[in-house]
């Protein structure tokens, strides 16, 4: 099998790059994906990702290290292993991130990657279905992005909370101001998720010169004197290889791309050699400068109704059900958030810090359920950590995961900033009109007083938990531990390029899906334009 170009996984970058790529007709792709077929009812409907997160039919289920800085906890890394990746199974929230996340990669030198170079990208990517319309919003797009229309009191009045506390209300985060206080955007339309997937395949799919391969994980890519001329893959039991004419494009996210191009001899040589590797290029930097967004989960009960008891009871369900069936309406197209705030936890920032998810619904993790009380969930993170980890192979065999070391709240930075977060969400709080409906804080409680700096720190380190943004394993950049160039391609070896949120020099503020999408339509240009 030969093919101008393979696209080594089909999420959130990958599904963009193959309906570009194929869109002429003059180029023939594959397009690859471990995992099977979208076909999975759940992955459609929004609320889904309570089926999907922790199935192993839709998730790669990935685990970390036991990590000092959570106080050695070992946490789930959830990971999308279907069409559509990260994007079928995630909580559909819709982030671009601040201008100024794009112009510090630029900074760094990165050709191509300020805010003006990418504006573009985000802009071709979307069909934007809410108010307000201005020229920073795509207007005919494949990627469907809408307001929140579920809404619930208890978001509202902890929204208009945090504006008596002096915070800003936005309308729109996704302009070039991101600072406030508003509703989150997310990726769905007349009540159904848009996957890259669902956006970027349906219409594709039929075109005589795209493949798609499902359940097809690659081993290792084929390397001949420095060049990468295909890949070697297993196709439900039966060892396959697909050759590329011009390029392969790994775009299987910041544990998957890595983890290809160690088993293929590009990475640490010391490490390599651990596993009998064959050293194709010494890049020290694969698999390093690893960043995630860390969570810590305040959590208040409430007189409210929320959705701990508004789905207690399986006739409660039924007749939830009964309702999207009839009028594709009500809990089940809830996001994994409905309220959200970008704020600075010192007013002298350039721009915001933390991000708020507000969540009508509270519980001690996915497996046990919410909890039996009404209550709701302030979660807040820390948008640009200092903080960095690795992945580390554990063997040669592309079937064995990779360690993962998040090495969380390692800097005095992230541990103040983690604490202030948490401050500012107790203190937003304490304000109407959320505050007359706040029954007691269950979490952290009475026992971590306001101003103890210790106790809060540790009970972040012990209760926090990853948002499942992984990113900047395959760095972009032109240092020692740059993996890939401003092109995408990975130095020193030619026909290979990453494109992923692993090749972000500095994870971006907030949510990572659609940062992946633009990186996937940046990367088709690139791969297009070399192609001539």
């Amino acid at each position: 099998m030969k093919f101008d170009f393979i696209v080594v996984g089909a999420g959130s970058a990958g599904c963009a790059i193959a309906n570009r790529l194929s869109a002429s007709g003059r180029h023939t792709v594959a397009l690859l994906e471990a995992g099977g077929r979208d076909s999975n009812p759940w992955i459609h409907i929004p609320v889904g990702y309570f089926k999907t997160m922790n199935n192993p039919k839709t998730d790669w289920m990935y685990k970390s290290q036991p990590d000092p800085g959570i106080n050695d906890r070992a946490i789930a890394w959830p990971r999308g292993k279907v069409l559509g990746g990260s994007s079928s199974i995630n909580g559909l929230l819709y982030v671009r991130g601040q201008p100024e996340d794009f112009n510090h990669w630029r900074q760094l030198g990165n050709v191509g990657w300020a805010w003006d170079d990418v504006l573009p990208m985000f802009k071709r990517a979307e069909t934007w279905h809410g108010e307000p319309k201005s020229d920073v919003r795509g207007t005919d797009g494949p990627l469907a992005v809408s307001p929140n229309a579920l809404k619930r009191d208890i978001v509202e009045k902890w929204i208009d909370a945090a504006v008596d506390a002096g915070y800003p209300r936005t309308h729109d985060y996704n302009q070039e101001n991101q600072e406030g206080v508003g509703h989150f955007q997310q990726t769905m339309v007349n009540g159904r998720r848009c996957s890259s997937a669902k956006a970027y395949l349906t219409d594709a799919k039929n075109r005589q010169n795209l493949t798609i391969f499902t359940n097809t994980q690659v081993e290792k890519l084929n390397i001949k004197e420095g060049r990468v001329t295909g890949v070697s893959a297993v196709q439900k039991g039966r060892k396959i290889t697909i050759e590329a004419e011009g390029e392969v494009i790994l775009s299987a996210g910041a544990i998957g791309s890595p983890q290809i191009l160690m088993l293929s001899g590009i990475g640490s040589k010391s490490e390599l050699d651990e596993h009998g590797i064959r050293v194709e290029n010494n890049l020290e930097g694969v698999g390093k400068n690893l960043q995630d967004h860390l969570q810590a989960r305040p959590v208040f009960k409430t007189g409210l109704s929320t959705m701990n008891v508004e789905t207690n009871s399986i006739f409660k369900q039924a007749m939830i059900g009964m309702q999207y069936a009839l009028t594709r309406r009500g809990p089940m197209t809830m996001a994994a958030s409905l309220g959200t705030a970008f704020l600075k936890t010192d007013p002298d920032m350039e721009t915001p810090d933390i991000q708020f998810h507000i969540q009508p619904f509270s519980a001690n993790n996915a497996i046990e359920g919410p909890h039996k009380f009404s209550a709701f969930t302030a979660s807040v993170l820390q948008m640009r950590p200092e903080s960095a980890g690795h992945l580390k192979l554990t063997s040669s065999d592309y079937r064995d995961y990779p360690e993962i070391h998040p090495n969380y709240l390692a800097t005095t930075l992230d541990q103040n900033t983690i604490v202030k977060g948490i401050q500012i969400a107790r203190k937003i709080a304490t304000h109407s009109p959320v505050a007359e409906h706040i029954i007691e804080e269950y979490q952290p409680g009475t026992s971590v007083a306001m101003d103890d700096y210790d106790a809060t720190l540790n009970w972040a380190r012990q209760t926090s938990v990853t948002i499942y943004h992984p990113t900047g394993t395959c760095k972009m950049g032109s240092d020692k531990m740059a993996v890939v160039d401003d092109r995408l391609r990975v130095h020193g070896i030619q026909g290979l390029r990453v494109a992923d949120c692993s090749i972000m020099p500095t994870i971006t503020s907030g949510n990572t899906n659609a940062p992946a999408i633009m990186i996937g339509e940046k990367a088709s240009d690139l791969v297009l334009e070399d192609a001539v």
